[in-house]
């Protein structure tokens, strides 16, 4: 046997156990699960099933823009704080009591917020391990803590979750969640995942765009988004969603993630104006802005809503974009006060009651 020929099959032995180890990582839990029978056959009958995906309307076609991304990517902007975020802890006792009426919010970090409305509480795109990752080792990080320990999180009567990316879908959470009872509201396709980490069906419920259901006396609304989607690939196997919750008197609305379009002034239309929206205004780049709008866009997209309040999340916890990690609130805040938006800039921990005054501090300064 020649040298030549030695070398060959040295190259196909390693990448055939590449690709054995490859395959063999993928399916592991933390990817998710299958997506087949009566659940494939729902997603299929979708209006936004196109062709074996998940699609976008207007369609999205991907523009990678690799050497606008490079210029963007070396930019040299500060992504990280240099001082400690401040974080208000949330005591785990608040949480072994009642919800209270009326509605306030509590911002956990990144996309992640504590809602209680009308006496239910709701967690949006429950993230509360250290990375945002499908492996706890690697990936990106947290830049301040959470203000409650993962293993205090309870109480929490349903989390609605906008699509199944490691930023907003995290196993972890979801199974300490599903300890204590909490329902999963989710788009079609991302029960598999859920069912794959042995949670109850009775505590899953899959909706396609505006589709809803009624939950202890509260409506939640499956609304549109305009992203993608996918665990192990961007190959848009599941459905990605905004969510508009009701309640008798008051009533919240959570963008996910999202670019800028014409689906935010339907949403009103079809279920009118919330008091207060949860808009997504980081991890932005000029060649994404189709799935993943600006602070502006985000200030406009609340416009667009009729809201009242703007709560500002999706930045300042994990370093996802090619911004300055201050960049969205401060552009958000510039933008807000141009067109007589009513923003709050909450702490990571920090109540804000929707019926009182709430009072902005410049924490992203490095005060307090």
């Amino acid at each position: 046997m020649s040298r030549w020929v030695k070398v060959l099959l040295v190259v196909v032995v390693v990448v055939a156990l590449l690709g054995l180890a490859a395959s063999l990582v993928l399916s592991l839990p933390t990817f998710g699960g299958a997506i087949e029978g009566e659940r494939l056959a729902r997603m299929q009958r979708s209006p936004q099933y196109v062709d074996g995906r998940f699609e976008n309307t207007p369609p999205y076609r991907s523009d990678l823009a690799l050497m606008q991304n490079l210029r963007d990517y070396m930019g040299g902007q500060q992504r990280e704080p240099g001082f400690a975020i401040p974080v208000l802890p949330l005591a785990p006792a608040a949480l072994k009591q009642p919800a209270l009426a009326g509605m306030r919010a509590i911002w956990l970090g990144h996309s992640t917020v504590l809602i209680e409305i009308d006496g239910v509480r709701i967690l949006t795109d429950p993230v509360l391990s250290q990375r945002a990752s499908p492996f706890q080792f690697v990936g990106p990080e947290r830049m301040h803590a959470s203000p409650i320990a993962l293993d205090q999180l309870e109480g929490i009567d349903a989390a609605v979750i906008s699509h199944d990316h490691y930023d907003h879908l995290d196993r972890d959470t979801v199974l300490q969640l599903a300890r204590g009872g909490t329902h999963f509201f989710v788009g079609l396709g991302i029960g598999a995942h859920l069912e794959r980490w042995s949670i109850p069906p009775v505590q899953i419920h899959e909706m396609d765009w505006w589709e809803h259901t009624r939950f202890k006396g509260v409506e939640i609304h499956a609304t549109p988004a305009r992203h993608y989607s996918g665990r192990k690939s961007m190959d848009n196997s599941t459905l990605w969603t905004s969510w508009m919750i009701r309640g008798a008197g008051y009533s919240v609305y959570h963008s996910g993630d999202t670019g800028y379009g014409p689906h935010f002034k339907e949403i009103r239309a079809r279920l009118g104006a919330p008091d207060m929206t949860l808009m997504k205004i980081g991890s932005y780049g000029n060649s994404w802005l189709d799935i993943h709008m600006d602070p502006e866009s985000a200030v406009q997209s609340h416009l667009d809503l009729g809201a009242k309040t703007l709560l500002p999340v999706h930045w300042a916890t994990f370093n996802l974009s090619y911004h300055g990690w201050d960049e969205p609130i401060v552009r958000a805040l510039a933008a807000a006060r141009a067109k007589g938006v009513s923003l709050v800039t909450p702490r990571v921990g920090e109540v804000v009651e929707h019926d009182a005054a709430f009072v902005n501090r410049a924490w992203y300064r490095g005060g307090r």
